[in-house]
Formats: structure tokens, C-alpha cells, sequence
């Protein structure tokens, strides 16, 4: 018999995959769900001991979104700094506005090759790649490999890299501050690569470096445009989001839609 603690982990590992959508086994009627929500909610009047608002912006903005949008801002100012990527490295452990930091291992940079014409971008190191100090290198990044020897690529002819170069402790989903306040450091290596074609492996990814809110099911397969510069050079990256590898591992009949993704890369690299 399962246990709860059991279904919890379950669970767990499916929104660190990047899965999205629940589907269960019973229909639902979505009438009723909508004259729910439609019923008014009580609203208690406050107390006169019920502190008011100063009139102050930042007496409402919790202390936790200040601290995110300063470290967002050092991460950028140290990113933009940076013309190489040994700079942009020393910059990333340089920065102090992610507490992951202090918990991880290793600083996880990148892997490959960097004049590759396709970079990857996943979404935050592992237990194996905490201990190596390079990503996708655990049971997903061995599978990653296989997939891409399927369209005669490997790392010397890719560039991959992480959207967060730290690992969350037990290897949980990062929270969207510690993605937020790491974003430059990503974004800044994406310009320096100037890959032809971008993967993003995974919903962290994809959702954060398109600023989406559409998850990794709707988003995988499909062609956009990741922008790189500013003002007059900006130049549009052709970029794909696929399932991440550890969520194929668990979904194994998912490997069709992504051997079609893979096919896709494939084809948009011989237009290159």
C-alpha cells in the first residue's frame, strides 16, 4: 500500500520534472467549480488595531521582493561587466544575492563547447552535478546524450548550460526569487555564446527565459524567439523548449513527442 509520505515525494518529483497539468480519473463539473468561486466571500471589517497603510510604496512590498530586486540588480550589474565568459564565471561566484550558494558544492558553469552553433540551457544543477561541478552529467544528462547522438551531436558540438548555477538543497524546484535574482547571469551568457539555436530544457527554464506563464506541455515543440542585445542589436535566437530528461525517465511515453522535438532541432540546425 502506498504511503502518504510516499505520494507527497511522487508528486514532488513531478513538479521538479516540470509538469504542469493534472488530469483525474473522475470528471469534474466546471459549473459547479464556477458557482463556487462566483459566491461572495465574507470580508471581515479590521480593528482599530489593525496597523494601516503609511502611504509608503515600500511598506506594502514584502521585505522578501525588495531583497529579490536588489539581488537581481547586483546580479546585473556584475553580468553586463562581463565580456568573457572567465569574467562572467568569476562574476557568478563573485555574487553573494543567492543564498544557494551557501549550500551547494560547486558552482555548476557550463559543459560543451562554447563556439557551438545550439546552446541548452536546463534548469538548476543536481546531486552529480553539485559533486562534478558541470551539468546534465546524472542518469537525465546520460539520457540527454543518447537523445542528442540520435541527431549526431555530443558535447563537443553543443554548449550547455543551467539557469541556475547552484543546486537547491534536496534537489527541489528553485523558488521563483532565487531563479529572479540569477536571471542576468543566464542572460548575459546567452549573449556572450550568440548561439544559433536555443534548447530550454524543462519548464524552469522555458517559463522564466520567455517570461511565460504557459508550462512545459504547451510550450515543448514549438518555434519562438528568444531576444539577444538591445536597441539597434537585437538579434532573435530560433528557440525550442523540450521535457527535461528526468521527466522522460518517469514518462517514458513521452519519448515520442520528444524524439519529435529532437528531430525538429535537427532540422532547424541544418538550416543554419
Amino acid at each position: 500500500m502506498i504511503s502518504i509520505a510516499e505520494d507527497i515525494a511522487a508528486l514532488k518529483w513531478q513538479v521538479e520534472a516540470g509538469a504542469d497539468e493534472a488530469v483525474g480519473d473522475t470528471p469534474v463539473n466546471a459549473f459547479e467549480l464556477v458557482a463556487k468561486q462566483a459566491a461572495p466571500t465574507p470580508v471581515t471589517a479590521p480593528t482599530q488595531s489593525t496597523p494601516q497603510a503609511s502611504g509608503s510604496a515600500s511598506a506594502t512590498v514584502p521585505l522578501s521582493l525588495e531583497s529579490t530586486k536588489a539581488a537581481q540588480a547586483s546580479a546585473s550589474a556584475l553580468a553586463s561587466a562581463a565580456t568573457n565568459l572567465d569574467e562572467l564565471r568569476a562574476a557568478m561566484a563573485e555574487f553573494d544575492g543567492c543564498a544557494l550558494k551557501h549550500t551547494a558544492s560547486n558552482l555548476v558553469f557550463s559543459d560543451g563547447n562554447p563556439k557551438a552553433d545550439i546552446m541548452f540551457v536546463g534548469e538548476a544543477p543536481g546531486a552529480d552535478e553539485d559533486r562534478q561541478g558541470k551539468p546534465f552529467v546524472g542518469v537525465s544528462g546520460q539520457l540527454l546524450d543518447r537523445m542528442l547522438a540520435a541527431i549526431g551531436l555530443n558535447r563537443d558540438s553543443i554548449y550547455i548550460s543551467n539557469i541556475l548555477p547552484w543546486r537547491p538543497p534536496g534537489n527541489r524546484k528553485p523558488s521563483p526569487a532565487e531563479v529572479m535574482s540569477c536571471l542576468p547571469f543566464i542572460a548575459r551568457h546567452i549573449e556572450l555564446i550568440k548561439p544559433k539555436v536555443l534548447i530550454l530544457v524543462g519548464g524552469t527554464s522555458a517559463s522564466n527565459l520567455l517570461d511565460t506563464k504557459e508550462g512545459i506541455t504547451r510550450l515543448r515543440g514549438r518555434w519562438v524567439s528568444y531576444k539577444v542585445g538591445a536597441g539597434d542589436d537585437i538579434r532573435e535566437i530560433p528557440t525550442m523548449p523540450i521535457f527535461h530528461p528526468a521527466y522522460l525517465l518517469r514518462q517514458p511515453a513521452l519519448k515520442r513527442e520528444a524524439w519529435k522535438d529532437i528531430r525538429a532541432i535537427r532540422d532547424q540546425l541544418a538550416e543554419e
